[in-house]
Formats: C-alpha cells, sequence, structure tokens
C-alpha cells in the first residue's frame, strides 16, 4: 500500500494548519503563565468539552479498544467505560469546586488544603511524579500507537513517526500554550470524528466482511458482542465487569478519570469563564467520550477478527514490522490499510490530530506542574513570567524526548494502560473524599502514593520471582486497593489534622459544607455572621443523585446505539427511552444545583 498525492495533500495541509495555530496564538500566550497554562481563565464551555474530548481521542485508545475486544469482547470495555461514574463526579460535584479554588495548577492545591513542609513537599514531589514520571509513561503510550500507524500504513520505521509527529507537535504547543492548544483540539476534533466514522462505513462494506450484516453473524464475531458480559462465566464477570464498577472507579487515579477531578481535565475546568461554563464543559466530555466516540472503533475491531483472527495472522500481513510490537491492537491500523485514497489521507490525518491533541495536552499540563509547582515554588520564586514561559517551553521539548524514547521499549497499549491501573490503585478514595472530610491531611496523601506504589512495585517486578504463583491482575488490584486504603486511613487518624487557619480559610473559599466539615464551620461561622450562610449550600445530596442519574443516561445512550447498530430496534428504542427520561429528569435536578 501506498499513499496517492491527494493523501499527502490532506496530512500536509492539516500540519500546516496545525502550525499556523500555535504561531497566530503565541504572543498572547507568552506573557505570563496564566496565558500560557489556563489561557485567562476566560474559555467558553463548548470549547474546553470538545477539547477534552479531542484529547482523550487519543492515537491508542483506538487500538487499546481493538485489544480489548479481540482479547474480551464487547463487554471488555467496561474495564475503562467504569470510569464515567468517575466523570460524573467531578461533573456535578468536582468541576464547581475546582473553579471555585482559583488555583492555577491541581497542585496547587495542596498549599491551599494541607499546611507545613509535607505539603509543600507533597506539591513538589507530585509536581516531579505525576508532571514528569507518570507523564512520561502515559504520553509514551501514545507515542507508541503512532509508532504502530507509522509502521502500518506509511511504512516510517519507529524513529522517524516520533521525529515527524512530536517535531509538529512541540513547536505548536510550546507557542501557543493552552489557547493554542485548545483551538488546534477544535479543528483536530470534526477531523478525527469525521474520519473515525467514515473508516468504519467503508471497512464494513469491504469485500472480505460483506457489509454490517455478514459481519454480526460471522463465527468469529458472534460470542464478542454481548455489551454485557456473561453473568454465568463469574471469572470474567468479575474481571470486566464486577471489579470496574464496585472497585476501581472510585480506588484509582487514572490520567483523565482522577475521582475527584484532577490533571489535564482539572485544567480545563480551572480555564472555565466561570463554575457554569465549567460544570457543561465537563458533561459535554463525557457523553461524546462514553456513549457516542467508542463505536467505530469497536466495529472495527469487530471487522478485524474476519481479516486477522490472530496475532500470527497479523504478523504474516506485515513481515516487515518489528516482531515483538505484533500484538492485538495492531488490528485497528492494520484495518486502515484496506481504505481507498483521498479516505486514507483523512483518517490518517485523523490519527494525527489525536496523536497531536493528547500529546500537546500531556505537555502543557506536565509543563505546568514543572513550572508552576517545582521550578517556580522552590527554585526560582522571583522568577519573572516571560522566565517562566521559557522554562514552561524547554520543559516541553524534554518531556516530548524521554517519551519517545519510552515509546520505543513498549509492546502494546494495554500493558501500559494496566501499569497506570496499578500504580494508582487505592489512591482514589482518598481523592475523592480530601474536599468534605476535615482530617484528611499531607500524610494521608504521602501515604497512600507511596504504599500503592511499593505495592504495585512488589506484583509487578517481585512476587513471581521469589517463587510466588502469580495472581490475575485484578485480584492484584483489590489487594493493592485494600493495603493502601487501610494504609492511609490509619495514618490520617494516628496524625494531626491540619492547622485550622488553612482549614477555615479553605473553607471559605470553596464551601464544601457536609458533617466532615461541622468542627471547622462552627469555628468559621463564630467568627463571622457572614458565613452563616455556607450551611445552606450544600448540596452534595442533589449532585450525587445527579451523578447517578447522569451516570444511567448515559449508559443507556450507550446502549441504545449498540442495539440500533445491532439491529435490535426494540432494546434500542427502550434504551432511547431510558436515556430521554433521565435527560428530563437531570434536567429538574440541576435547577437545585448551586452555582455561580
Amino acid at each position: 500500500m501506498s499513499l496517492q498525492s491527494i493523501d499527502w495533500f490532506i496530512i500536509g495541509s492539516f500540519f500546516a494548519i496545525s502550525m499556523l495555530i500555535g504561531i497566530l496564538v503565541s504572543k498572547r500566550a507568552g506573557r505570563n503563565t496564566s496565558e500560557f497554562f489556563l489561557s485567562g481563565r476566560s474559555m467558553p464551555w463548548w470549547l474546553l468539552g470538545v477539547s477534552m474530548v479531542a484529547t482523550t481521542f487519543s492515537a491508542d485508545t483506538p487500538n487499546l479498544v481493538a485489544d480489548i475486544v479481540r482479547n474480551n469482547g464487547v463487554s471488555g470495555n467496561w474495564v475503562w467505560w467504569s470510569f464515567l461514574l468517575t466523570g460524573m463526579l467531578t461533573v456535578f460535584l468536582y468541576a464547581k469546586l475546582w473553579r471555585r479554588s482559583k488555583v492555577l495548577t491541581d497542585l496547587e492545591f495542596y498549599e491551599l488544603r494541607y499546611s507545613g513542609k509535607e505539603a509543600a513537599f507533597l506539591r513538589g514531589f507530585r509536581a516531579l511524579y505525576l508532571g514528569v514520571f507518570f507523564n512520561i509513561i502515559i504520553m509514551a503510550t501514545v507515542s507508541l500507537a503512532a509508532i504502530k500507524i507509522g509502521w502500518i500504513l506509511l511504512g516510517l520505521t519507529p524513529v522517524q513517526t516520533l521525529l515527524v509527529a512530536s517535531v509538529v507537535t512541540v513547536i505548536y504547543s510550546s507557542l501557543g500554550g493552552l489557547k493554542g492548544v485548545l483551538i488546534t483540539d477544535f479543528f483536530q476534533f470534526f477531523i478525527a470524528i469525521i474520519g473515525s466514522v467514515w473508516a468504519t462505513i467503508v471497512i464494513v462494506n469491504i469485500p472480505e466482511i460483506g457489509g454490517l450484516e455478514n459481519l454480526l453473524i460471522h463465527e468469529n464475531v458472534k460470542d464478542k458482542l454481548s455489551i454485557l458480559p456473561d453473568f454465568s462465566d463469574m471469572d470474567t464477570l468479575i474481571v470486566v465487569f464486577i471489579i470496574p464498577i464496585a472497585v476501581q472507579w472510585w480506588s484509582v487515579w487514572y490520567p483523565g478519570a482522577e475521582p475527584g477531578g484532577g490533571g489535564y481535565i482539572a485544567q480545563r475546568m480551572l480555564s472555565a469563564k466561570d463554575e457554569k461554563n465549567a460544570v457543561w464543559a465537563t458533561l459535554f466530555f463525557n457523553v461524546v467520550h462514553y456513549a457516542i466516540r467508542p463505536w467505530p472503533w469497536i466495529i472495527i475491531a469487530l471487522a478485524s477478527l474476519i481479516v486477522f483472527p490472530e496475532v500470527s495472522d497479523l504478523a504474516k500481513a506485515f513481515p516487515h514490522v518489528d516482531a515483538h510490537i505484533i500484538r492485538d491492537d495492531l488490528s485497528y491500523p492494520a484495518m486502515l490499510t484496506y481504505l481507498p485514497s483521498g479516505l486514507l489521507g483523512l483518517v490518517l490525518a485523523s490519527l494525527i490530530a489525536a496523536f497531536m491533541s493528547t500529546i500537546s495536552t500531556h505537555l502543557n499540563w506536565g509543563s505546568s506542574y514543572v513550572v508552576n509547582d517545582f521550578y517556580q515554588r522552590f527554585i526560582r520564586p522571583e522568577a519573572s513570567g516571560k522566565e517562566l514561559v521559557l522554562v514552561a517551553r524547554i520543559s516541553t521539548v524534554l518531556l516530548m524526548v524521554f517519551s519517545a524514547l519510552l515509546a520505543l521499549v513498549l509492546n502494546n497499549a494495554l500493558q501500559a494502560f494496566n501499569i497506570l491501573l496499578q500504580i494508582g490503585a487505592g489512591t482514589g478514595l482518598l481523592f475523592i473524599l480530601r474536599w468534605f472530610w476535615y482530617r484528611i491531611n499531607a500524610w494521608s496523601e504521602i501515604t497512600a502514593m507511596v504504599v500503592s506504589f511499593l505495592a504495585s512495585l512488589y506484583f509487578q517486578l517481585i512476587h513471581v520471582n521469589i517463587g510466588f504463583s502469580e495472581i490475575p491482575p485484578s485480584h492484584e488490584l483489590i489487594i493493592v486497593v485494600l493495603i493502601t486504603t487501610i494504609a492511609w486511613v490509619s495514618i490520617t487518624l494516628m496524625t494531626q489534622p491540619t492547622n485550622e487557619e488553612t482549614l477555615k480559610s479553605f473553607y471559605r473559599l470553596i464551601k464544601p459544607g457536609g458533617p466532615g466539615w461541622d468542627k471547622i464551620s462552627t469555628m468559621v461561622k463564630n467568627e463571622s455572621t457572614e458565613d452563616l450562610l455556607n450551611s445552606e449550600e450544600w448540596d452534595i445530596p442533589v449532585a450525587i443523585l445527579c451523578m447517578v442519574v447522569g451516570s444511567m443516561t448515559v449508559f443507556s445512550i450507550l446502549f441504545a446505539i449498540g442495539y440500533i447498530i445491532y439491529g435490535d430496534f426494540k432494546l434500542g428504542a427502550i434504551m432511547s427511552s431510558i436515556g430521554f427520561l433521565g435527560t428530563w429528569c437531570l434536567m429538574m435536578l440541576w435547577k437545585k444545583l448551586k452555582m455561580d
């Protein structure tokens, strides 16, 4: 397969427009860190929501979905669909709280909520731990997907692929700051969606597949179609459904789905015009991300089971590709080789868009940690705005270089996904409760971070090597969650809470309310009659109800689309009706939420 002139023209135009956007907004982005990292806190919900969707589109996500579907069927996607619960919690509980905090990064929260040297240490350490270490792993998985796409569709070596894609991304990310990223995301989003849907329609109708009906009844596919797992197969049910729904969503820190918000999702909420725009942006993201976008990827993954039933078939079809990266996730780019000229260029541009959108967001987010929460806080507090922007641009380049180097040694997307889940296991509940229980302190977070990392390291590198039998990843996850939760709760109860002045200041700014803040609330009200109204603003029960209704609504839309694709219009109509009813209930409940 070789690209034609029209394909190269489309790809070249895409690169040129992305570069132009970064150059056009570079002057304003270079004024100060607020402009570079938060676009002056003036962004509308629709631009932020689209940016969140574009960022999580990611070049590695279709590959990850293909890997999951080929191994565990459509129902295997519950391993990440379960994070919708986290997303809806962020929409109705945390979006307005983050916007209310007025911090530049979510790590700045630590010295807003906690006090002492331990709070400063936590902020600085996590700036490097998340902004550099974790961030490099995430970008490496995305870069791995780019490598596989470049090798299959363009015949490029890994180094060539990373050089071409990374240079353009680094240029517009370092020049344009968050605003450049947001505007480019908006442009890239529509290319990605159009390319994904159009490619699915064409691939389903190639002679090897013979249309949607033939796809759905094929021997290799029909036992993979169920949206819900087989409830009679308890082993599979526990791994792909029960653990994600019962444990994983609230207990695990994962980029883009952090319990309590955080990371680049928090960055988008912090850059919103106001609380309402923060909430609407996050809601839009969750609906599109979980209910609408997965189906084109799922259909192509199912089609790949007919064309490339086994990994060995992929190896035979692409002998020029290095054997160590030929895994099930390679099936997605492999199926794209069946696209005609013109469309192939558009789809390649959409995949490049997905790569660049995700990488640019992570570069801007990671450099915001390095600059605001490490360099300015600990190295050069007196640094000027221009100096900080320069450091941000340098750190952007270095983050890209190190993530590209790591990508060269990874094998598949699911491998990295599981590593990230394990390392973040057990910390999620703390991130949820720290807003609503004053007793949680910096030592709680330090304990959770250290214990989770060490426990994960033990299972990843030591457990089997010292003679113990291998434990399924799902069981490892539960063990790490249990150990980490017991550890941080124990340390919380054994150590002193944050000093009262810090807690009172946090309470006045955020207005969390609720029984977990009764002691602090009483102190605040005794000091000032103006704070008596705070007790009336605790709308968390309504917000939790909105989260439940919102989750059921989005899942209903997800099911409705799936059943309609499968040709089961009766079930599709039922699920659509539930979705409409849920939307109406949500609109009624929304009126009871208090937002500025």
